[in-house]
């Protein structure tokens, strides 16, 4: 699970995705660019001004932009109607600013540590209704955030901590948020407490984006300023805003809404069907372009979900007529042969900033345990998974890094001499489980090979002891592993026959038990939480999905926190507690707030002791980084898309000449 880095732009970091065909979305320079070559155009008037994209992931319906949870294809969508942030990735996923939005920027150290940032934005944007956009709406995605409203909805946020007030004002101690500011009706301010202020990234604090009051909480909500700080208002009325009541209704309403969707991106919401997964939008008139100037010209995108079974059928007979990020060897090499076979669609071809893997819950079960994921890793053949499933397509990776990014590539002889690799080794799996004490039956004598499941006596260890059985006084835990996938994942399938239920895996005492169901359970399963936002118990202690890279910030501050509050609003998506000093916690926060802006080498090393820690402690088990391939039909000219340059990005280049 990513966090929402301050109070920026939804996604900076990490996406969960479905890994099958799963869409991703950090280099200080592009990378994979697309590799082949431009097929002629269709004859004029021969389309209409349409596209169909299929997508492999459902929309479930959350256009928050990851304040509530962050599907893949829910992400697309926000991203093709939410633009205008004061400062934007470019082509090869570095921010800079968006003179569309903003027309200066700037910083200020203060005495006591904090820092304050001041943002002028343009005048004379609007959204797509028309409404125009001024700095309370830069304000109130802030001031939201900072509520108890954001506390009861649980919104995945760290701006509480980061601004100055935040936590008095997300507590509702006060309405007034102290450290946000509207200066007149295009500037504010923002300011940043001392903890936060030396940041790596820091000039990201500058990074806002507009979101319309009304349409979010209903007739009647505003920002205001007396001089103080920020608050809500009702009316005219300065409130706390709770959670509840007609607010919340309107919120879970307009965050799903099938129309009239306000917004400010190069895409409005047409129609969105959660019966079929299906969203349509058209072209924003009132759009003035992303950072470059850019505007779309396709002037329809209909998004629907393709069934791994039939996305190459419905590419034949029209159904859809484009398909992205292929993963699945299998499926690229179908394309392939499609188009060998006369098929008028273009393979792009560019490397992946992010990879499939199996993710472990380690607050639950087996898997809380070192050894236990160390062992799993031995006990899947990964260089023949990946030969299988990407089909020469793709390559193994032993830490969360994309190949792509500036710190890789000034670290391969380093990563090469100090990343286990975890090979397949049946032999030193059990090694590793007899090391970590799984040496008994069910019985509580001596374990020996093909007499069951092994088990470990937790009588006196501070750990979840659910599942546990009791003999003679002490608690022993089986070597089981619930396992939770999603339907129709070729991914899920491969993992099943090459180690759920492999003789390996059997004979070493463990057993994997495997849980299929939909994406919204998988992210229940990820987030401890039922669909109405309800905490549940912890079940499963193996997920297998997808992460990707979306920016060149790479800043996994707080995934490794134990604080309750900030676990419970989704930080620390592996429940996995390593403190002190070199441990997973220090070392992340160590390398963006111990470092300053611009000092690359003490950041380096702090990244590599990080890659390194994370690679012994395997909270994740990197399956397999690939090439990815985008399914463009000849008939669509100026599409290109490559690592860090995603279909959001390249639809806005697109068009389709003649189009009627």
């Amino acid at each position: 699970m990513k966090k929402f880095l301050a109070m920026l732009l939804a996604l900076t970091m990490v996406l969960a995705m479905a890994a099958c065909g799963e869409k991703p979305a950090e280099t200080p320079a592009a990378t994979g660019a697309a590799s082949t070559e431009a097929a002629p155009a269709a004859a004029a008037g021969s389309h209409e001004n349409k596209l169909i994209l299929g997508d492999s992931t459902e929309v479930t319906g959350d256009f928050t932009g990851g304040l509530m949870t962050n599907g893949s294809t829910d992400m697309l969508v926000n991203w093709l109607v939410n633009d205008y942030g004061t400062m934007v990735t470019d082509r090869g996923g570095v921010y800079v600013e968006n003179p569309t939005v903003l027309k200066e920027w700037s910083r200020t150290d203060n005495e006591d540590g904090s820092a304050t940032y001041t943002i002028t934005i343009n005048e004379g944007l609007t959204y797509n209704n028309g409404e125009p956009i001024t700095a309370k709406d830069y304000a109130f995605k802030q001031m939201l955030v900072c509520t108890p409203f954001a506390s009861k909805l649980s919104f995945v946020t760290s701006a509480m901590d980061v601004l100055v007030g935040g936590m008095a004002a997300y507590k509702g101690e006060t309405p007034v948020l102290s450290g946000l500011h509207l200066i007149d009706d295009y500037t504010l301010s923002i300011d940043i407490t001392k903890d936060f202020a030396k940041y790596y990234y820091a000039d990201t604090y500058a990074a806002l984006t507009p979101w319309n009051a009304e349409f979010w909480l209903g007739e009647g909500y505003s920002v205001a300023d007396d001089g103080e700080g920020c608050y809500i208002t009702l009316n005219g009325e300065k409130i706390t805003l709770q959670g509840g009541g007609d607010a919340e209704a309107t919120f879970r309403k307009a965050m799903s809404a099938s129309n009239g969707f306000v917004s400010a991106g190069p895409y409005s919401i047409t129609k969105y069907d959660p019966a079929t997964s299906q969203v349509i939008l058209d072209i924003n008139p009132n759009y003035a372009g992303n950072f470059e100037g850019q505007k779309p010209s396709i002037q329809t995108l209909v998004i629907v979900r393709a069934e791994k079974a039939t996305w190459a059928d419905q590419l034949k007979t029209g159904g859809i007529d484009m398909y992205a990020n292929i993963t699945d060897g299998d499926d690229i090499n179908t394309l392939l042969d499609m188009i060998d076979n006369g098929a008028e669609f273009t393979a792009l071809k560019f490397d992946r900033a992010g990879y499939g893997k199996l993710q472990f819950l380690c607050d639950v079960g087996p898997t809380q345990f070192v050894e236990v994921r160390h062992a799993i890793a031995q006990l899947l053949n990964r260089e023949e998974f990946v030969n299988t499933f990407c089909q020469g397509y793709g390559s193994v990776l032993n830490a969360p890094y994309a190949t792509a990014m500036q710190m890789y590539m000034d670290s391969k002889d380093f990563l090469a001499d100090n990343l286990a690799a975890y090979p397949y080794d049946v032999d030193a799996a059990n090694e590793e489980l007899t090391k970590g004490g799984w040496t008994l039956n069910e019985k509580g004598e001596e374990w020996t090979t093909g007499s069951g499941l092994r088990y470990k006596d937790v009588t006196s260890l501070d750990v979840n002891k659910d599942g546990c059985i009791d003999v003679a006084g002490k608690k022993l835990m089986p070597l089981q592993i619930q396992w939770y996938s999603t339907e129709g994942n070729p991914v899920s399938d491969l993992l099943a026959i090459m180690l759920a239920n492999s003789e390996p895996v059997k004979s070493s005492g463990m057993e994997i038990v495997q849980t299929v169901g939909d994406w919204d359970g998988l992210l229940s399963a990820l987030y401890h939480q039922d669909s109405d936002g309800n905490k549940i118990p912890a079940e499963f202690g193996m997920l297998n999905l997808a992460t990707g890279f979306n920016s060149s910030l790479f800043d996994f501050a707080y995934n490794w926190t134990d604080d309750p509050e900030k676990v419970a609003l989704g930080y620390n998506g592996n429940y996995l507690y390593d403190m002190g000093e070199g441990g997973l916690d220090d070392l992340s926060m160590r390398m963006v707030y111990d470092v300053e802006p611009g000092d690359y080498d003490s950041y380096l090393d702090l990244w590599q002791q990080y890659i390194v820690r994370w690679n012994q402690m395997l909270p994740d088990l990197p399956l397999y980084s690939n090439i990815y391939v985008t399914a463009v039909p000849t008939w669509v000219e100026g599409y290109e898309q490559s690592s860090f340059w995603d279909f959001r990005d390249a639809i806005l280049y697109a068009s389709i000449p003649g189009a009627k």
